[in-house]
């Protein structure tokens, strides 16, 4: 076994943290000889909540789980830390649009980014899945300047998972069949989730998705709108956010960040862009990455025909939006 590591979720009472944490004490993230020190930041009024979800991670009796630190105090939470969950955030609620959510969002991330600035490990992973999670996690690097931008990412794995989803349903192949689905740009509505690179291994031979689903206006109809509204359509029937699916995929994006991805394979990942595919810099977008010794690299030279390359565009230009929302509402405070 290895010395433990330092482990913080924010929003740690939430709904999306009551799975989450889970899946990391037992191993699943950060891999089963693996030691942790959970950290659990909420606000006040849900340490007594926050209490509760602290007996139960007892009552599991988690060989791997160290010790857990409950705070509402960010030099607390982010102290020493190596791999940030950052989960809370003001939640969308049925009707609200996610320019509804900045304001109230703006001023936590930048709390938390100066938090990290201050006292997390200057190698730290951050995984923004509180939304709107592409631009809260830009005003995060924004306000933690002592830590490399690419250590900054949101989550667009959710995305991605649905979409992986609807294409095996579609190709009835168990959903570990299919890989390399891309999610393009905001974790919103104007996303792109794109199937022309995706792969299937049928029989053992893996083959292009496109060429055996050979239906063009399907990926350009229900695909598509079934994965940009997933969100709003789990809202409507549960009259709450997506919870277990959203830990569940902020639990894969940080369990191939740290460990790896096989070669050839990729995931998405909402990363600040250089300016790869003619995207605008300074915005964090998701692009198809691979994932090797803990860094991300943005997959090059795909094949973009016009359509994608139309709506990879429209989701850039809803982020430079939201871009200048986000500093104009900062400029204010």
């Amino acid at each position: 076994m290895s010395e433990p590591i330092r482990v913080v979720v924010t929003g740690a009472a939430g709904q999306i943290a009551y799975s989450l944490l889970y899946l990391i004490s037992k191993g699943d993230v950060f891999g089963q000889n693996q030691p942790l020190i959970l950290h659990l930041l909420d606000i006040p009024p849900m340490m007594g909540v926050l209490e509760g979800v602290v007996m139960e991670l007892t009552d599991c009796a988690l060989p791997l789980l160290r010790e857990v630190i409950p705070t509402d105090n960010p030099e607390v939470a982010f102290k020493d830390v190596s791999a940030a969950f950052m989960v809370g955030s003001m939640p969308r609620k049925q009707g609200m649009e996610r320019k509804d959510l900045l304001a109230a969002n703006v001023k936590i991330f930048q709390v938390q980014g100066e938090a990290l600035d201050k006292y997390a490990r200057k190698d730290v992973k951050v995984l923004v899945v509180g939304n709107p999670a592409n631009t809260n996690a830009l005003v995060c690097s924004r306000f933690a300047p002592s830590i490399p931008k690419e250590n900054f990412t949101a989550m667009t794995r959710l995305d991605q998972n649905r979409a992986q989803a609807q294409i095996a349903n579609k190709l009835n192949v168990p959903v570990g069949a299919v890989s390399n689905v891309i999610i393009w740009g905001n974790h919103s509505s104007t996303q792109y989730p794109d199937g022309s690179h995706a792969l299937v291994k049928i029989n053992g031979t893996e083959r292009p998705v496109p060429g055996e689903i050979k239906d063009d206006a399907w990926f350009k109809g229900y695909f598509l709108e079934t994965v940009q509204k997933r969100g709003a359509s789990v809202i409507a029937a549960r009259k709450m956010s997506s919870a277990m699916s959203a830990a569940k995929a902020a639990a894969d994006h940080m369990k191939d960040w740290f460990s790896g991805l096989a070669p050839g394979k990729f995931v998405s990942m909402a990363v600040v862009s250089d300016g790869s595919y003619g995207i605008p810099e300074d915005i964090v977008y998701s692009f198809p990455v691979t994932l090797k010794d803990g860094k991300w690299s943005i997959v090059k030279n795909l094949e973009i025909d016009s359509y994608s390359k139309g709506m990879m565009e429209a989701t850039a230009k809803e982020l430079e939006e939201e871009r200048v929302d986000a500093f104009a509402i900062i400029n204010k405070l």
